[in-house]
């Protein structure tokens, strides 16, 4: 899912988790992908920023990024995924995921 951003605009993580990926991710850019308490994982995609490191522990709306066009990206925004696994392929329902969170989108 993406979300509308300016170029800068903070990231923050949806809830705690730790961090299994901080780097580059191909197509999507500057990328962070959290193993979330529940065990599910979420991505944040296209950052022009990160500002964590894999094994490091986050909490819910901690910052861990910024926002960019990294990777394929046509313009600045965030790209947003929930996932049962860390894989492609493992998507869930971004909204729903979110508003599980306590999130309104």
């Amino acid at each position: 899912m993406d979300f509308r951003a300016a170029s800068g605009s903070s990231v923050v993580a949806v809830g705690a988790g730790t961090v299994v990926e901080a780097g580059w991710g191909g197509a999507y850019g500057n990328n962070i992908v959290l193993r979330m308490a529940d065990g599910t994982y979420t991505q944040y995609g296209h950052l022009s920023s990160i500002g964590v490191s894999v094994g490091q522990s986050v909490s819910s709306g901690q910052q861990i990024g910024l926002s960019g066009s990294t990777g394929n990206s046509t313009g600045p925004h965030l790209h947003f995924e929930a996932r049962t696994t860390p894989d492609y392929g493992s998507d869930m329902d971004p909204v729903a995921y979110l508003r599980s969170h306590g999130l309104n989108v």
